[in-house]
């Protein structure tokens, strides 16, 4: 083969590989990398950035101009979400941090939002699903249920509690927005959700049909977020005794292993994926655990056992891959369902794996690559990936839902910064009805404790974080003394020194490295006088 003719084959093989996305430039200029290429620290900020303004501005661009309020999907209309506009608020917070907007052109949104609801339609101050956003009067979800859903009104509540600690500002604007937050939240009648006297929380009432559609939120489901909302409410607060009988019912308890990770709650493969999302966008589950389950724990299991179905388990002809994984609820080419590795006809939701961000960066990095890179021209529109995709129906659902969206910009946000964690979690209210619930911030033994490593590989993947170009680990120390904190080859030659004998005190650290290492396998040592743990990584 002459030299001309192996170029011309190569550049060929090359395409062929790859497609013609490599290098793409996209119209506003910014290249896109394929999912293959090597990491590249600059690109993946940027494009969690990109991701991050498209889906916030979901939110923005497309919220209902009367009411403020995000419209249950595209071309909804009239038609908004109770559950989605506290996604969506949330995404308002997370779009001032990030300078997409003004603080004040934030709060002038949320206060238009706050004065719509407190006149829109409510049942014993629970709002419905679906709301006009013109003149706020509940449209139907169903046959029967046209009254209040308590879940969609945890959404929405925990959405603007966690905007009333961020609006923290002592001008006029900001006081009052947080005054309306307030009047709405302890306007909320969560006990009379809990009033039928047999200590069960109910999802729906209606004023036509009372009762009759008869579904207590019983766990594990996306419904946690609600419970502990009725518990720390200060003016209609549930029982105890209600969250007990109700939430820790006869589905909650189910130790299984599957894909050799241990779930200690949970339906079979942990279900899909938002029981990891919705409940948690400002819920911090590495402050959680309780006699059940460690929160942070079961999430980042149920993570990796949905991914690791979907790559060695699923039908070949899904075509799901590492760049390519993720089931949870959405639109798919047979109307609506909520995907999982028990219920999986070869849709992935984007919204799976980039919900996921906080749990499995690297892995969650490695679809976003792709989607952005491969995928690009059928997969991206104005406001990000687009619903739902199934390759072996050649099929993508075009639509853009708010409950998909939302996790997206909120949880890659509390993977960058953890700020929407720290907002609400942190609040007295909703520390009181975590105590109330018996959920308590565990103690954790000395060691690495929120890394769980990929149990085929045995090797903890770490992604180079993009705000910091560095790679980081969580360090937990039980009791204190001097400690040592090594990078080591496989071979045990010392690369970095991060702790040298210092004594540390009882707690939790964040420590960075690694700048300048090259990527590969390497371990974490931690010793002391009579500890030597070690956690092998591979530093992408």
């Amino acid at each position: 083969m002459t030299k001309p003719t192996f170029y011309i084959f190569c550049l060929l093989l090359t395409w062929a590989t790859f497609g013609c996305d490599i290098g793409k430039t996209e119209p506003d200029g910014s290249t896109v990398l394929p999912p293959e290429d090597p990491t590249n620290v600059a690109h993946d900020r940027e494009l969690l950035d990109r991701v991050q303004r498209e889906t916030f501005n979901y939110f923005w661009e497309y919220a209902h101009p009367t009411s403020g309020m995000a419209r249950e999907r595209t071309n909804s209309n009239e038609t908004v979400t109770s559950g989605g506009t506290g996604f969506g608020v949330q995404a308002i917070i997370v779009g001032v941090h990030r300078k997409f907007i003004t603080r004040q052109e934030a709060t002038e949104r949320l206060l238009k939002l706050c004065t719509f609801l407190a006149s829109a339609d409510r049942f014993h101050g629970v709002w419905p699903h679906w709301l006009n956003g013109s003149n706020g009067k509940v449209i139907p979800f169903s046959a029967k249920d046209n009254g209040g859903d308590v879940i969609e009104t945890a959404f929405l509540i925990n959405g603007l509690l966690t905007a009333r600690a961020y609006f923290n500002g002592a001008d006029a604007q900001e006081t009052e927005l947080r005054t309306k937050i307030t009047q709405l939240w302890e306007t909320v009648e969560w006990d009379w959700y809990a009033s039928r006297g047999d200590n069960k929380l109910y999802w729906h009432w209606s004023p036509d049909f009372g009762w009759e559609m008869n579904m207590p939120i019983q766990g594990w489901n996306e419904g946690l977020i609600a419970y502990v909302l009725a518990l720390a409410s200060p003016t209609h607060a549930i029982s105890p005794a209600v969250y007990q009988t109700s939430w820790i019912g006869s589905g909650f308890r189910s130790t299984q292993t599957l894909e050799g990770y241990k779930l200690e709650i949970g339906p079979p493969y942990g279900g899909p994926l938002f029981f990891a999302h919705y409940s948690f966008l400002s819920l911090d589950p590495r402050q959680m655990q309780d006699q059940y389950v460690n929160y942070w724990q079961h999430n980042v299991k149920h993570t990796l056992i949905n991914r690791s179905y979907s790559i060695h388990l699923a039908p070949r002809e899904h075509g799901y891959s590492e760049s390519l994984w993720g089931l949870t609820a959405s639109d798919d080419p047979f109307g609506y369902s909520a995907h999982s590795p028990t219920n999986d006809n070869g849709t992935v939701t984007p919204t799976a794996a980039l919900g996921s961000f906080p749990y499995t960066p690297y892995y969650s990095m490695q679809v976003l690559r792709n989607l952005y890179g491969g995928l690009s021209s059928i997969m991206i529109g104005p406001y990000g990936p687009y619903d739902a995709y199934n390759r072996q129906r050649n099929w993508v659902g075009r639509d853009y839902l708010a409950i998909d969206q939302g996790p997206i910009v909120a949880m890659m946000e509390n993977y960058r910064s953890g700020l929407l964690w720290g907002l609400f979690t942190n609040l007295p209210e909703i520390q009181a009805g975590l105590t109330k619930a018996g959920i308590t911030k565990p103690v954790y033994d000395t060691g690495f404790y929120l890394a769980i490593p990929e149990v085929r590989s045995g090797q903890f993947d770490l992604l180079k974080h993009p705000d910091a170009d560095a790679y980081g680990i969580d360090v937990a120390v039980k009791e204190a003394g001097p400690m040592t904190l090594t990078v080591e080859k496989p071979d045990g030659t010392v690369m970095e020194t991060l702790w040298n004998n210092e004594t540390k005190a009882s707690g939790q650290y964040q420590v960075n490295f690694g700048k300048t290492l090259s990527p590969g396998a390497y371990k974490l040592r931690l010793k002391a006088s009579i500890l030597n743990k070690e956690l092998s990584v591979f530093l992408h």
